[in-house]
C-alpha cells in the first residue's frame, strides 16, 4: 500500500469561473491560475502522483506550457489516471477537504464526488469530500483564496501479486482443502 498527500491553494479573483471538483459553482469570484485553477482536483492529482512516486502536477503539466492554459483539470486528471494504469496502480480510496470561508460547498459535494468516481472509475464509497472554514482566520478566512488537501491510498502490482492466497479466503484455489468455513 502507498499513501499520497496533496495540497493546493489558489487566489480568488474577478472575471473567473469558480470550478471546484469539476463542478462550476455560482459565485462572484473564481480561482486564478494557469489552468481552470480547480484547487480540489489539483490536490487529488498531487496525492495520486505522490503515492505512485511520480512527482507532482507541476512536473507533468507545467504552467510554462501554453497548452495547459485554461485547461479543464479533469482532462489532466484523466492523464494522471493513465499514468497510474501504466504503472499498475489501483486507487483504493481518496479523502479530500476543501478549505473555504465562502461559498458554502455542501450543496456541490455530491456532484464533485460523482465526477471523481466517473473519471477515475471508482465506487462512491472510495471517494470522500468534505469542506470546512477557518473561522475567518488566514487567507481563506478573509476570502482571499481557497485551499484543498487530499490523501489517497494506492495498491501496487507488487502488493497484488504478493498476497498469500493460501492463507485465507481462497477455498477454490488448487491445492487448498475447503475447510467448510
Amino acid at each position: 500500500m502507498r499513501i499520497g498527500m496533496g495540497y493546493d491553494v489558489h487566489r480568488l479573483g474577478e472575471d473567473r469561473d469558480l470550478i471546484i471538483g469539476g463542478v462550476k459553482i455560482p459565485y462572484h469570484k473564481g480561482l486564478v491560475g494557469h489552468s481552470d485553477a480547480d484547487v480540489l482536483t489539483h490536490a487529488v492529482m498531487d496525492a495520486l502522483l505522490g503515492a505512485a512516486a511520480l512527482g507532482d502536477i507541476g512536473l507533468h503539466f507545467p504552467d510554462t506550457d501554453g497548452s495547459y492554459k485554461n485547461i479543464d483539470s479533469f482532462v489532466l486528471l484523466e492523464k494522471v489516471k493513465e499514468l497510474l494504469e501504466e504503472k499498475a496502480f489501483l486507487i483504493e480510496n481518496i479523502d479530500a477537504t476543501i478549505i473555504a470561508q465562502a461559498p458554502k460547498m455542501r450543496p456541490y459535494i455530491d456532484a464533485m464526488r460523482k465526477r471523481f468516481c466517473e473519471t477515475l472509475e471508482l465506487e462512491e464509497d472510495q471517494v470522500n469530500i468534505k469542506a470546512t472554514t477557518e473561522e475567518h482566520l488566514g487567507f481563506t478566512g478573509r476570502q482571499e483564496g481557497i485551499a484543498a488537501q487530499a490523501v489517497c491510498l494506492l495498491t501496487g502490482a507488487r502488493e497484488l501479486y504478493s498476497r498469500d492466497v493460501m492463507a485465507g479466503g481462497c477455498a477454490n484455489c488448487p491445492g487448498r482443502q475447503n475447510s467448510g468455513k
